[in-house]
């Protein structure tokens, strides 16, 4: 896994905005209402689509050559650099939702005591594991 990746995106201006896609990894596209939010976006778009690939275990697909890329008279080819350590740093600290079962009587005692669910299973769960790790 490399710290970062650089490929060529294309930008396809609109009247109402910028279409960003990657000619080299299918269905990556994102867009934006000016230059600096589609740029944005697309280093979004493509850390994230990279680190589905990387844990996935798919193959990273190689760079097109700008050279090779041909872009009409509305559209410019932009170089994206995806930082992926940032990515993978995250992702792993990226909040998931999950489903817990309790009594009824403790949810609504819980409730009424304005509880944060959250905090407490997070808190319990550290304390349960040993681990002291920043959420």
């Amino acid at each position: 896994m490399l710290e970062s990746y650089i490929y060529p995106a294309i930008f396809t201006y609109e009247d109402d905005g910028i279409a960003v896609e990657f000619p080299d990894l299918p269905g990556c596209v994102t867009c934006g209402e000016t230059a600096e939010e589609a740029f944005r976006m697309a280093q979004e778009a493509i850390e994230g689509v990279l680190l589905i690939l990387e844990e996935d275990g798919e193959v990273i697909p190689s760079p097109t050559p700008v050279q090779q890329i041909h872009p009409s008279t509305n559209q410019a080819v932009v170089l994206i650099r995806a930082n992926m350590l940032l990515a993978r740093q995250g992702s792993e600290s990226q909040a998931v939702k999950t489903t817990v079962t309790m009594p009824k009587w403790l949810k609504q005692l819980a409730d009424q005591r304005h509880v944060n669910f959250s905090l407490v299973l997070q808190t319990a769960l550290k304390e349960s594991l040993g681990v002291s790790k920043s959420v």
